[in-house]
């Protein structure tokens, strides 16, 4: 076996697991969930049978990772977030063929608390709040907050809050990594520390 699992996890037959992941206490991963390498799943998680998740992604204690889920490389999942795949659930009508697609880019965190409500995007490198709740595409490197959540800043790749306005034309060097992010109207892009 090329990856730890904790005695008390299950992992049904069919689902893959990337080498050097972490399956910790009680964790219940579903046949033909795909999980790539160096990834980390917490105590109590679970997971769907159609999930995608990529290298080297931690999910936090209490997370439930639902069909129809994709989580780019380095995605942070922080403890008891909550996916959804149904948009308007009844318990009395069968609606699992009315799964919406989520996408959680590259190295996005999701804080603690947060519910991503389906059909949307969480942009690359993204940062979204403990308690949030998000009902609308992130775009990349955005900050949200609040219930519903609102876009309050930029972050960097590092994981720093950036001194840029919401929306205009700017331009900002990461102390940490030398890199460069600006600003063209309500899209930020980095720029290599070379360029």
């Amino acid at each position: 076996m090329s990856f730890y699992q904790h005695p008390s996890a299950i992992v049904d037959d069919g689902a893959q697991i990337g080498e050097g992941s972490r399956i910790w206490h009680f964790v219940h991963i579903c046949g033909g969930a795909r999980i790539g390498r160096g990834v980390s799943l917490g105590q109590n998680v679970f997971v769907g049978s159609k999930v995608v998740i990529g290298d080297h992604c931690k999910i936090q204690n209490n997370v439930s990772v639902y069909d129809n889920v994709t989580l780019e490389e380095g995605v942070f999942c922080g403890p008891s977030m909550v996916f959804t795949n149904v948009y308007n659930p009844r318990s009395l009508i069968e609606r699992k063929d009315q799964y919406r697609d989520t996408l959680v880019k590259k190295g996005a965190t999701l804080g603690a608390n947060c519910t991503i409500v389906c059909g949307i995007t969480v942009g690359e490198f993204a940062f979204v709040g403990a308690g949030a709740m998000v009902n609308k595409d992130v775009p990349a490197y955005a900050l949200t907050v609040g219930v519903p959540a609102r876009q309050i800043g930029w972050m960097s790749e590092f994981g720093e809050q950036l001194e840029l306005p919401l929306q205009g034309n700017g331009e900002v060097v990461c102390e940490h990594t030398a890199a460069r992010y600006v600003l063209n109207g309500h899209q930020l892009v980095k720029l290599d520390a070379t360029a």
